[in-house]
């Protein structure tokens, strides 16, 4: 009996100096000493809370599928633009960031972005992004971006409204829109005060450059000047005066007391407006008792035109890992990873085949979504609508464009007269910045 107890003595004694050795020789014996995860930083906005969980969620797929590397996310709401060029000026600037389709010109031309050509593989399928919006991220024959989602504008119409103005379809032509908006003008109570105008009118630049385009105007020339105040580019704004002054039948968001185009429809204000595809879920819950369908942007000159406001990943020049932020891009943007982020309806794909795989052509999100409106329209605007860009000091000519075009549209003055004084002011600015 204690030749066994000794025997069992003995044993224990050998397996603690087993592990005093393999713990002074700091062999892991039960635990792996795994590397530690290559940090990938990524900065984006997010313009509601949904927005922001959504992308959590695609993230959260992307660091299981790739284990070696860590998403540090970080949202940045206000003055996005200036904080990332701000920390390009401190060498702090994140690794993969959003940018905007407007602000892309000026940060392509100053060798900040890391062009993406040396990684891009067939596998990849380059060619099954919407050509118009890839190419809004081209600069001196390099790729810098990849478009992770867009919107587009298209025609809201108040199917209410159109069936007490014995309307039955929307108009297709811009001469349709400005005879329905007689129609559906309307003073109730027959005090002088129009309680419903036809048209809803946003006389910002980002809404009215396809008008400028309709007739062979340009909003700047190719060294980036402004150009919009052409006899050609006119045409398409005075349309738009016209209707606002002369008929009548149009409206300012300010006119009538709201803060958007969306709200004005909303709220009934106006039986049309042009919106992008952002304005469907904000009317549905906001104002669920509304009853709208949308149609494509009525044609101009017997052009089709619309606008397209898209947002790319791109990435740093400066990234310490930039084939780990690669994966991570390729992945966002990759046929998966797409399919992830826009297969709730939040945002249109910009991968055709993405697009096709969820039924956005076809229209079979409408009634997965329960939505009344549908997304067809904007899906088949992309073919022929324009850039949101204008040229690399994108700010100065719209704010020109903005202050002067309002003043037109009040009959302050003569449009010629503001657009030659805002384009003068414009170009004045930007001779300066060069």
């Amino acid at each position: 009996m204690i030749s066994n107890v000794w025997k069992f003595l003995r044993v224990v004694v050998a397996i603690a100096i087993a592990f005093t050795i393999l713990a002074c020789q700091k062999l892991p014996l039960f635990a792996h000493n795994a590397p530690a995860p290559v940090i990938v930083k990524l900065s984006s906005w997010a313009a509601n809370p949904a927005e922001q969980k959504l992308l959590r969620q695609v993230l959260n797929d992307f660091e299981l599928q790739h284990p070696g590397i860590k998403v540090k996310h970080e949202v940045i709401n206000d003055q996005y633009m200036d904080v990332i060029k701000t920390r390009f000026v401190g060498e702090a600037a994140p690794d993969v960031f959003y940018l905007d389709v407007f602000e892309a010109p000026f940060l392509m031309s100053q060798d900040v972005l890391e062009p993406l050509d040396a990684y891009i593989k067939p596998e990849f399928d380059l060619a099954d992004f919407q050509e118009t919006l890839l190419d809004s991220f081209k600069y001196q024959n390099h790729i810098y971006g990849l478009p992770k989602d867009y919107s587009t504008l298209a025609l809201f119409y108040n199917k209410q409204a159109f069936a007490a103005a014995n309307l039955s379809s929307p108009p297709t032509t811009w001469d349709e829109l400005r005879s329905d908006s007689k129609l559906l003008t309307v003073d109730r109570n027959r005090d002088g005060r129009i309680d419903q105008y036809g048209f809803g009118e946003i006389p910002e630049l980002a809404r009215q450059a396809y008008k400028i385009k309709a007739f062979g105007g340009q909003l700047v020339t190719e060294n980036g000047y402004a150009a919009f105040a052409s006899v050609a580019g006119l045409q398409g704004l005075q349309l738009a005066v016209d209707q606002y002054q002369k008929d009548r039948t149009s409206a300012q968001k300010s006119d009538v007391g709201t803060n958007s185009g969306s709200e004005m429809f909303g709220q009934g204000k106006a039986a049309m407006v042009i919106e992008g595809n952002w304005a469907i879920p904000y009317l549905t819950e906001t104002f669920p008792k509304l009853e709208f369908a949308t149609a494509e942007v009525p044609t101009m000159n017997e052009k089709k035109g619309t606008m397209v406001f898209t947002v790319a990943y791109v990435m740093n020049k400066q990234a310490k890992h930039k084939a780990e932020a690669w994966k991570l891009m390729s992945y966002l943007t990759g046929k998966q990873g797409m399919q992830k982020w826009t297969a709730t309806g939040f945002a249109l794909p910009t991968r055709k085949s993405v697009a096709e795989k969820l039924g956005y052509e076809k229209d079979l999100m409408r009634s997965a979504l329960r939505r009344s409106a549908s997304l067809s329209p904007f899906v088949t605007g992309v073919d022929y609508a324009i850039p949101w860009q204008a040229g690399k000091y994108p700010a100065v000519i719209m704010n020109n464009f903005d202050n002067q075009f309002v003043s037109a549209m009040l009959g302050q003055q003569p449009l010629k007269q503001a657009m030659v004084r805002s384009q003068a002011e414009a170009n004045k600015q930007i001779q300066a910045m060069e």
